[in-house]
């Protein structure tokens, strides 16, 4: 096979100085454990944010004088036009949580004499995650999908005219001038979707946080009791061959999810972008082919053809007694690929990690055909 599944497990090394009186031990230090309930301070989808735009500069207003030429005539410049406010997409950036209420724009500077025209205001960047949406009165005015895209949220106003624009032959020394116009002003709302290639869905307790545990370094919350994952999280699945894929653990659903019930349509919304989705079900409960029509349903309820895309059934938890019985029935019932496993022991992992590198490569050949540029990481 060209490629292979690789699992990372790097340990970080230690270092120090070649003098032992002053050796310090420089390991990388291990990333905080912050819990899902700490973690849903940090991680915020949905912002109300008004923007202005800078004000222009005025027009200057004077008359060039200077010994043996006082008649010079006007020479007031004019202002410069006020700073915008712009929303940048950065990969960097995981949440909303660090975007500010209100933003404006700097001002322009007024005219000088001399035809001095004033300097323009300096924009102010917004760093906002890739899948950001921005709204305006329920109305989708942009979609920042692409790392480094921008969008204007709201323009600077334009520097006023200096004295010395309003010159002509019928009026050689003019005296009025205008000031510099107001910026725009906007209220918009930003909702984060997250962008991954692979969507894990289930119900709550059904295994997903261990599964992307064990599939990549990501470490989402886990415990015996429902509605553990709190917030989406993204794992990477790294390959040999450097390729990397997305897979995103969104917040168990349950029955009514597109009703707005348990956590509703507020992670609804992240499974959108998902290219292919991974549906994580218990083998080890009673009928386990019901929780699969159930979540296709709760899907399909909540848009029309999102159940439809290219997916998976992930039967987890393997290694209990039960789920070898439910196994047979299970796959008798459902015409797509059903993959036994364990995320808990690990069993069959591999046939996992080798048909989501068939659905990844399968996409970036259908956006490829197309004539786009499928989402990497």
């Amino acid at each position: 096979s060209p490629w292979k599944p690789v699992l990372l497990l790097l340990s970080p090394p230690a270092f120090s100085t070649s003098c032992p009186r002053c050796a310090k031990d420089r390991r990388l230090r291990a990333k905080r454990a912050i819990s899902e309930r700490q973690l849903t301070r940090y991680f915020v989808d949905q912002r109300k944010v008004r923007v202005v735009g800078g004000q222009g500069g005025g027009g200057g207003h004077s008359f060039y004088s200077e010994p043996r030429k006082i008649f010079g005539g006007p020479d007031g410049g004019n202002g410069g036009d006020g700073g915008h406010v712009i929303f940048k997409a950065d990969q960097q950036m995981k949440s909303l949580s660090s975007v500010f209420p209100f933003y404006q724009g700097s001002h322009g500077e007024r005219g000088g004499s001399k035809n001095c025209y004033g300097a323009n205001g300096a924009h102010v960047y917004v760093k906002v995650p890739v899948g950001t949406l921005v709204k305006e009165d329920g109305r989708v005015v942009a979609d920042l999908t692409q790392h480094g895209e921008e969008y204007v949220a709201a323009y600077g106003g334009a520097g006023g005219k200096g004295n010395r624009f309003f010159l002509s032959n019928e009026n050689r020394a003019p005296t009025f001038f205008t000031p510099g116009e107001p910026g725009q002003e906007r209220v918009l709302q930003l909702e984060l979707k997250t962008t991954a290639h692979a969507g894990l869905v289930g119900f709550p307790n059904a295994g997903k946080s261990s599964l992307l545990r064990a599939i990549s370094r990501a470490k989402p919350a886990v415990a015996a009791y429902p509605f553990t994952t709190l917030n989406p999280h993204v794992g990477i699945v790294h390959y040999q061959d450097y390729e990397q894929v997305a897979v995103a653990d969104i917040p168990g659903l349950i029955k009514g999810a597109h009703l707005n019930r348990g956590l509703g349509t507020a992670f609804l919304k992240h499974i959108e972008r998902c290219r292919f989705l991974l549906y994580v079900v218990d083998l080890s409960v009673p009928q386990p082919w019901l929780q699969l029509q159930d979540l296709r349903h709760e899907l399909e309820a909540y848009e029309k053809g999102l159940s439809g895309r290219p997916c998976v059934v992930i039967g987890n938890k393997f290694d209990l007694a039960q789920s070898r019985i439910n196994l047979p029935l299970l796959r008798e019932r459902v015409a797509e690929r059903v993959i036994a496993l364990s995320a808990l022991t690990g069993d069959n992992l591999e046939e996992l990690l080798f048909h989501l590198r068939e659905l990844y490569d399968t996409y970036v050949k259908t956006e490829q055909s197309r004539g786009q540029s499928p989402v990497k990481w």
